[in-house]
């Protein structure tokens, strides 16, 4: 599924999109960073309620399609504009990471 298609469905608050016809393969739920760059993939969604600059990071690097932020928790400015500068797609829902998790599996990711 594409993640513009995915957007959509989940109803999730586009905080900086760069490429919204990315591939969703999977997904990552973890707020632990060394867990997420050990274990999450590139086209993945990755689920956090982290939201500082770090997580920019941790996208870039694992190479996740998104990353969401559940649980409407704060987004810091610093992060935003890094993932503006990066490419990195950051969303943010009120769900929680299970809420979110349960959704993605009935949508077949």
């Amino acid at each position: 599924m594409k993640l513009a298609e995915l957007i959509d469905k989940l109803e999730l608050e586009i905080i900086t999109a760069d490429s919204l016809d990315r591939e969703v393969k999977g997904v990552y739920i973890g707020d632990l960073l060394s867990n997420v760059m050990a274990k999450a993939e590139a086209d993945m969604i990755w689920i956090t309620i982290q939201g500082h600059q770090n997580v920019v990071a941790v996208a870039l690097l694992t190479g996740v399609t998104a990353v969401i932020v559940a649980e409407d928790f704060q987004i810091e400015e610093a992060a935003i504009k890094r993932a503006r500068e990066e490419g990195v797609n950051l969303l943010r829902s009120p769900k929680t990471a299970y809420q979110l998790a349960s959704e993605l599996a009935k949508l077949g990711i």
